[in-house]
């Protein structure tokens, strides 16, 4: 590869694509600045979610707020032990009762808390505006040690209709802090990957907002006229013909 098109590639991604050599090995700086990103990607995974930041900035916005915990009582039984990630504390759990909304959204730490602190906020203020008078919302669930599947118990709970978890997404060597939004149909334990749909790399070097926004409101509006998400809402539809990028470009 020349230099030439290395500088060229680089325009348009983050990737480590043409780089810069000394002698046999990679040049001092390119090593350093892998060495820094390791060292970011590892961080992101063992930060904890500042709960009550995020819940201060919610409430700002008139946001009802529920805080809870999944059965990992630590950061390290979360990332040794994936299951307890995935099901409320017996004390999480008791906490909610039924209250029948057309979505509820539950913000997990995930695998990348600095992922939730940067972008959580952001996306939420841009989506809700999308959703029309006719959408009841349900509390905004903060989820301390949560991955995807945790939004099955809570959606469940509280009889929604849609639940969207939005989660810090696995650390990448160029991206720490990527956001990632999980669209589930009538929530219950035991859904599978397969009955989801995800927008993922939400951030301002990846999908912006408001993109990421108008994408997860028409998810959202399909879901609730299909009755389905996951693979079954990608074969029906307007999904066949294009449809969620028409409605991207007519947004736009």
């Amino acid at each position: 590869m020349t230099k030439e098109l290395a500088r060229n590639l680089r325009h348009y991604t983050s990737a480590r694509v043409g780089l810069n050599r000394a002698g046999c090995g990679l040049a001092t700086h390119e090593v350093l600045d892998f060495q820094l990103a390791h060292a970011q990607a590892r961080d992101a995974v063992h930060a904890v979610i500042d709960v009550p930041s995020l819940r201060g900035g919610l409430r700002e916005r008139g946001l009802p707020v529920c805080v809870l915990r999944s059965a990992a009582p630590d950061r390290a039984t979360f990332l040794r032990h994936p299951d307890q990630g995935r099901v409320l504390s017996s004390e999480s759990a008791a906490k909610l009762v039924e209250a029948p909304c057309d979505v509820v959204f539950v913000v997990a730490d995930g695998l990348s808390a600095l992922a939730v602190a940067r972008h959580t906020l952001p996306v939420l203020d841009a989506v809700l505006p999308l959703l029309n008078h006719q959408w009841s919302v349900g509390p905004i669930c903060i989820v301390e040690q949560g991955r995807v599947a945790i939004g099955d118990a809570i959606g469940a709970a509280l009889q929604a209709k849609i639940s969207v978890v939005l989660i810090g997404e696995r650390p990448g060597l160029s991206s720490p802090d990527s956001l990632g939004a999980y669209i589930t149909w009538a929530p219950r334990p035991g859904h599978t990957d397969a009955e989801r749909n995800c927008i993922s790399n939400i951030r301002p070097e990846g999908l912006e907002y408001a993109a990421a926004a108008r994408m997860l409101a028409f998810y959202l509006h399909e879901a609730l006229r299909q009755k389905l998400t996951g693979i079954k809402l990608k074969l029906v539809g307007d999904f066949q013909s294009g449809g969620i990028r028409s409605s991207l470009e007519a947004e736009t």
